[in-house]
C-alpha cells in the first residue's frame, strides 16, 4: 500500500506513530488489531521500520549489524542466525556479509535496513520514501525488491512522486494537511472500484441515478454527452459493479457496456487535492 502526499502533508508523522516513536495527540491507530499506545510494545513487535534517513552502524560489518539488531528485537540462538541468514539472502546481502556498513553504496545501505527491519518476521514492513537518493538503476532494483516482499506481509509505502507509488502498491492512500483524503485500488484490490460504464439515457438523468448508488464517489462522463450514448468513469469505494447495473437498468436507462477502469494516480491525486483546497476556502 503506498502513502502519497506532497512534502509537509504528514506521510512522516502518520508513519512514526505506526511504529510507536511518536505519540498521537488525538484518534486511535491499530497494527493487527493492537492499539498502538494501550498495547505499544505488542503493536510494535508487529512492525518493521525503515526511515529516510536510516541509522546504520557504520563500523559494523553487515552480518554483524544484523545480529546485533536481532538480539535488540529479542531474537535468541539457534534462531537469531538462521532469521539473519533468510533476511541477508533475501536482500541479496551474502556477498557483503563481512563489509563494513560504511563502505557500502547507498543502494546496499538500504538494503541493509530493509533487512534488519525483516528480522522477527513484522506482519507490517514501513518504508520512508526507500528510493530517496538512489541513483536509476538503484530505484529499479529496489521497486523489484519491494515487489517481491509483498504477499507475505503488508507493505507501507510512502512517497511524493507519484510514479513510484504507481509501479510498487496495489492500493493508495491520498494525505494533504494530516488529513486522509481517501484509499483507492491500483490494481486487483476489492477496496475501491473505478468502473467505466456506456449507458443510453438522459445524461443529467442518468447521473442522478449512478450517484445514488451507495459507495459511489464520482461520476464524470467522458468527452460530451451523446444522444445515443454516453461513456461515464464512476468511482467507488467498493465494489458496485452489480449494484450500479441493477440501478441503471432498473431506471429504465440502457446499459451497453461495463469494464475496469485503470486508475490515473496523477488524475485523481488533483483532483482530490483540489477538492480539499477549494472546501478550505
Amino acid at each position: 500500500m503506498g502513502l502519497l502526499g506532497p512534502n509537509g502533508s504528514g506521510k512522516t508523522t502518520i508513519l512514526r506513530i505506526l511504529a510507536g516513536y511518536l505519540r498521537p495527540s488525538a484518534g486511535t491507530a491499530r497494527i493487527a488489531g493492537l492499539d498502538v499506545v494501550d498495547d505499544s510494545l505488542a503493536a510494535r513487535r508487529c512492525v518493521g521500520y525503515v526511515p529516510e534517513d536510516v541509522p546504520l552502524y557504520g563500523g559494523m560489518a553487515v552480518r554483524e549489524f544484523l545480529v546485533f539488531m536481532g538480539r535488540l528485537k529479542g531474537l535468541t540462538a539457534p534462531g537469531l542466525s538462521g532469521a539473519v541468514s533468510e533476511a541477508m539472502h533475501r536482500l541479496r546481502l551474502e556477498q557483503m556479509h563481512d563489509v563494513q556498513i560504511g563502505r557500502l553504496s547507498r543502494g546496499y545501505r538500504q538494503r541493509v535496513a530493509i533487512a534488519q527491519a525483516l528480522l522477527g518476521n513484522p506482519a507490517l514492513l514501513i518504508l520512508d520514501e526507500p528510493t530517496n537518493g538512489l541513483d536509476p538503476r538503484q530505484i529499479i532494483e529496489m521497486r523489484e525488491l519491494i515487489r517481491s516482499l509483498g504477499g507475505e506481509r503488508t507493505i507501507l509505502v510512502t512517497s511524493h512522486i507519484l510514479g513510484e507509488i504507481e509501479r510498487v502498491a496495489d492500493r493508495v492512500a491520498i494525505l494533504l494537511d494530516g488529513r486522509l483524503l481517501g484509499v483507492h485500488a491500483l490494481r486487483g484490490s476489492g477496496m475501491a472500484q473505478r468502473l467505466r460504464v456506456r449507458i443510453r439515457g438522459d445524461d443529467q438523468h442518468v447521473r442522478t441515478c449512478l450517484a445514488r448508488v451507495p459507495g459511489v464517489t464520482a461520476v464524470e462522463a467522458e468527452g460530451e454527452p451523446a444522444i445515443s450514448a454516453t461513456t461515464y468513469v464512476v468511482d467507488a469505494d467498493r465494489s458496485v459493479g452489480e449494484a450500479l447495473a441493477t440501478a441503471v437498468v432498473g431506471n429504465g436507462f440502457g446499459l451497453l457496456a461495463m469494464e475496469p477502469a485503470p486508475v490515473d494516480l496523477e488524475a485523481l491525486f488533483l483532483r482530490l487535492t483540489a477538492q480539499r483546497t477549494e472546501a478550505a476556502r
